[in-house]
């Protein structure tokens, strides 16, 4: 279970400062960075989780959510203990903010090492692998290692994340790591501090780097929450945001559901989710998709060049409708992802805008 972190450096007095994430804790002799799963032991830090499975499931890809990548194929998704966000309204809970328990705690799940499960996607033909359920930055060693045999095996990986890593472990990860979904949960550097206990700057500066400056295709979420996060011009603000980096970046924006320390709030209106939709459109997005509701319209891909329906999506039922993957049958419009079995198509420009 334990594994010597990549991404750390030593201090004064015996302390350890992690090099993961944002949050670059100064960590003590004995104790923990805020994910709860990155320890100083004996003046070093170590991943105390390494091949220590909390969640693994078989999922659609579109279930991430990542619509242009891949569509209708099978993930293996694992996720493990502790994150580095507190979120108040975590769907995750109760296995990302596990973080005070003992080694030896039975909920820290089984093992299944980097091998294992590369070997359980290949006998089950599934082609990529998702780092999901909590932050992947936060077990970055066993994702790092999983994510090397699955390239060699000729499969593909995924990260669903905050958006909170350093430059330094993106970079690391680029040349194993295929797709990642970041949320982008708020245009307000309040909202992160007050309920993610995190900051606004680093997740904008990452959106950016990932998709100008690295061949890892990107998709990003926003979770709709009434009167927090819902308002036109937050909506606005976010969706200019992207557009002004790519108009071909797909935004994912979901319904909130009343969960964890928000079990008394209201849900997402479906309005709401239509209103963000136009004011995404208005801002000049091309691929906006609403998560969380079924919305035929709104989950489906369009040619933003003519408006033929290219992907024909009902929650998790899918249905291409281009006989070249990734080109529009109408008018030859060539739409950016990762498409065909196998991703042999892949189109997104680097350095560039548009």
């Amino acid at each position: 279970m334990l594994k010597e972190a990549m991404l750390q450096r030593s201090l004064r007095r015996g302390y350890v400062q992690c090099t993961a994430c944002e949050h670059w804790c100064a960590v003590a002799p004995g104790e923990a960075g805020k994910c709860g799963v990155r320890r100083n032991l004996d003046g070093s830090l170590k991943l105390i989780l390494y091949g220590r499975a909390a969640a693994v499931n078989v999922d659609p890809v579109e279930k991430k959510p990542l619509f242009h990548f891949l569509p209708g194929q099978p993930i293996f998704s694992i996720g493990t203990l502790g994150c580095n966000f507190s979120c108040k309204f975590c769907q995750n809970w109760e296995i990302s903010q596990l973080k005070d328990f003992p080694l030896d705690d039975p909920r820290t799940g089984y093992d299944l090492p980097p091998e294992r499960i590369i070997e359980i996607c290949r006998q089950r033909d599934i082609p990529m692998v998702a780092f999901t359920y909590n932050e992947p930055v936060v077990f970055f060693e066993y994702a790092y290692d999983t994510s090397r045999l699955a390239h060699a095996a000729g499969m593909r990986t995924v990260f669903v994340s905050s958006g909170f890593e350093t430059l330094q472990a993106l970079d690391e990860i680029e040349p194993y790591l295929d797709a990642a979904n970041f949320d982008l949960k708020s245009f307000s550097d309040r909202f992160y501090r007050e309920m993610c206990g995190a900051r606004l700057k680093p997740v904008l500066r990452n959106i950016e780097h990932t998709w100008r400056d690295t061949d890892i295709w990107l998709e990003v979420t926003t979770l709709v929450i009434p009167k927090l996060n819902d308002s036109d011009s937050e909506l606005r603000d976010i969706a200019q945001f992207l557009a002004g980096i790519s108009p071909d970046i797909p935004w994912h924006i979901s319904a909130f559901y009343p969960h964890y320390q928000m079990s008394d709030w209201p849900s997402t209106p479906p309005s709401t989710l239509v209103r963000a939709y136009e004011i995404a459109r208005e801002a000049g997005l091309r691929y906006v998709y609403v998560g969380n509701i079924l919305d035929h319209k709104r989950e489906s891909t369009y040619c933003p060049k003519c408006g033929a329906l290219l992907i024909e999506r009902l929650g998790y039922h899918v249905h291409e409708l281009w006989d070249e993957p990734g080109v529009c049958p109408r008018c030859g419009y060539h739409i950016p992802g990762v498409w065909g079995a196998r991703g042999e198509v892949f189109a997104k420009p680097r350095g560039v805008t548009s």
